[in-house]
């Protein structure tokens, strides 16, 4: 594992937003959605099955499109933070999420990743295999809901990003508050004209498959980034920065399309070591030195067995299954070495 000075001075060179690679990436993507969104209204008079596929599309592009608002929030897309500031509203405003907002709760996301101790903001919900034994049976039935594929992955999402993201965090400060109301009224401004434009037949069957698409998607890859056959996690004492960037994040390695529409996000460990370094410079940053080609890649179809790893076992250091818990209960349980000593 590099030390701190190590890495920084590796990565110091890919950090340097270029305005030029921005705004074609603008054009290209946002540019894009407002591209299919014209042919999605032009599609109505033709066939509504095509008006659909392109909303599917147009889900995949949604993608990319959060991803520069994600850079936004990072201060990484473009030079000036007045200018991320001003593309991440409108990239937010698309993607239904308040920029400041979204950006508090995501740095929280950075400093805690992998630590047991800090868990619950910007994450996946992820328990122990003894807090989960140890819980009611609600509060098991809750989490396994949570992790049920079929919630995780086609039901939540949409609602997540419709609906909990109209509500600001209990623990946000004014600035963050203030964003939550003020998305709110942009979004009520441009779903009103585009009822009005559409009809909101219409417009409910494109928004809602943009957001179906779009949302499972965006979940799964932000579920495979941390939860994978690997994977780090430690208890605060022993939380480390550089291994979770390294070991807990994964580095995704995807067919070019699904690459170029998830904005390079599957060098997510390059990402977790340095969020400064804007989404296009990701890539040639891994390809920049032998230490980053030490994590080991973690391919598509190997990401799908992770939909099987439910919760963390301390004691093996890994994640584990609803039915290796439920066949290995009792071992799970025995004490520990020290607690048989005490």
């Amino acid at each position: 594992m590099p030390s701190v000075e190590e890495w920084k001075a590796i990565v110091a060179r890919f950090q340097q937003p270029s305005r030029p690679r921005a705004i074609w990436q603008l054009v290209n993507t946002v540019g894009g959605y407002g591209l299919l969104w014209g042919l999605m209204y032009w599609s109505q008079s033709v066939s509504l099955w095509l008006t659909a596929a392109l909303a599917v599309l147009a889900g995949g592009l949604l993608i990319r499109v959060f991803i520069i608002f994600h850079d936004c929030g990072h201060g990484s897309f473009l030079p000036s933070r007045a200018a991320n500031d001003a593309v991440g509203f409108v990239c937010g405003l698309l993607t239904f999420t308040p920029y400041h907002h979204w950006r508090w709760e995501h740095s929280l996301h950075h400093a805690s990743s992998g630590d047991l101790d800090r868990r619950g903001v910007g994450d996946i919900w992820t328990m122990t295999v003894r807090e989960y034994l140890a819980g009611s049976r609600w509060r098991r039935l809750a989490y396994w809901l949570a992790r049920n594929p079929l919630v995780l992955f086609l039901l939540a999402p949409a609602p997540l990003f419709l609906i909990r993201e109209r509500f600001p965090s209990a623990k946000a400060r004014r600035q963050e508050r203030r964003s939550v109301w003020l998305m709110n009224g942009a979004l009520a401004v441009m779903v009103g004209s585009l009822i009005w434009l559409f009809g909101w037949q219409t417009y409910l069957l494109i928004q809602l498959t943009i957001s179906v698409v779009g949302g499972a998607i965006g979940v799964w890859l932000f579920y495979v980034q941390h939860q994978f056959d690997g994977a780090y996690w430690e208890r605060g004492e022993t939380w480390d920065y550089t291994a979770a960037a390294l070991a807990g994040s994964s580095y995704y390695r995807l067919p070019r399309v699904c690459q170029w529409f998830s904005g390079n996000i599957g060098f997510h460990h390059i990402h977790h070591l340095s969020p400064r370094i804007p989404n296009y410079n990701l890539e040639r940053c891994h390809r920049s030195h032998p230490v980053f080609a030490a994590v080991p890649p973690l391919t598509l179809w190997r990401s799908l067995g992770a939909i099987n790893l439910h919760l963390w076992d301390e004691q093996g250091r890994r994640l584990v299954s609803f039915r290796e818990v439920r066949r290995r209960r009792d071992e799970f349980l025995a004490p520990r070495p020290l607690e048989s000593a005490a």
